[in-house]
């Protein structure tokens, strides 16, 4: 009985784990975010969605400062820093890339808790980022 219970515990633990949102960092909650967004955006040439994101998205992450670079070659990149300035963790994906295009290079310093908002605009078949704030 002893072994069934330790079995259980450990499945539903892993099993928490798969949960969405469980065990991502912050630049990947901002590509899902992404994804979500292209899908949004519509079909319609020219059509507009702003994605707004609040960073940190999770207690006790990313708490003072951060900084933001969504890439041309499709890298978003995420520093999180302490009161001083020093960078205390750091995060990157691609994924959103599959989704959303990014034409050119951004790199923004937000404030604690401050609000990335991202513009996306339908461009032919694919969502493209017009804007970072």
């Amino acid at each position: 009985m002893k072994h069934l219970r330790a079995g259980l515990l450990i499945v539903s633990t892993l099993l928490a784990g798969c949960l969405p949102g469980f065990l991502t960092d912050a630049a990947t909650r901002i590509a899902h975010d992404l994804e979500s967004g292209a899908g949004r955006l519509g079909n319609a040439e020219g059509a507009r969605h702003t994605v707004e994101h609040k960073t940190p998205s999770r207690g006790g992450e990313c708490t003072g400062p951060y900084q933001v670079q969504l890439d041309k070659v499709g890298a978003l990149v995420i520093w999180c820093k302490d009161a001083a300035g020093a960078t205390v963790s750091s995060h990157s994906t691609s994924y959103h890339a599959r989704y959303v295009d990014t034409p050119q290079t951004w790199l923004l310093e937000k404030g604690a808790g401050s609000t990335l908002k991202i513009v996306m605009e339908r461009r032919g078949a694919r969502a493209v980022i017009t804007a970072v704030q």
